[in-house]
């Protein structure tokens, strides 16, 4: 399993508008073969800034799979008109621990 992550910075006033496309936006990541899952978490600290994490079985169904789709097409259409800068996507490899390290209280 990969991680896709970016951090997305929103132009100012549109995050409403943002969460909502995607909302819309959502279905078309998820159907492609190999996708594990997403999260969009929004920034406590910078209002209109979200960190957008998505699971993959590979980089290649993200980058072959998903962005060489029909699918990716419409994302575009909806998402990427709101970002300001145009976001770094980079992609990460599984933990380096054995199991995730939680509270020991």
């Amino acid at each position: 399993m990969i991680t896709e992550h970016a951090i997305l910075t929103v132009k100012a006033g549109q995050s409403r508008a943002f969460v909502a496309a995607m909302r819309e936006a959502e279905p078309l990541i998820a159907a492609t073969p190999g996708f594990l899952g997403i999260e969009v978490l929004p920034c406590i600290e910078t209002p209109d800034r979200f960190l957008l994490l998505v699971r993959w079985e590979s980089v290649e169904a993200h980058e072959q799979g998903f962005r060489g789709s029909e699918r990716y097409l419409r994302w575009k259409a909806l998402l990427h008109s709101f970002y300001e800068p145009f976001p770094l996507v980079q992609h990460y490899g599984p933990s380096l621990l054995a199991e995730p390290v939680t509270s020991r209280q």
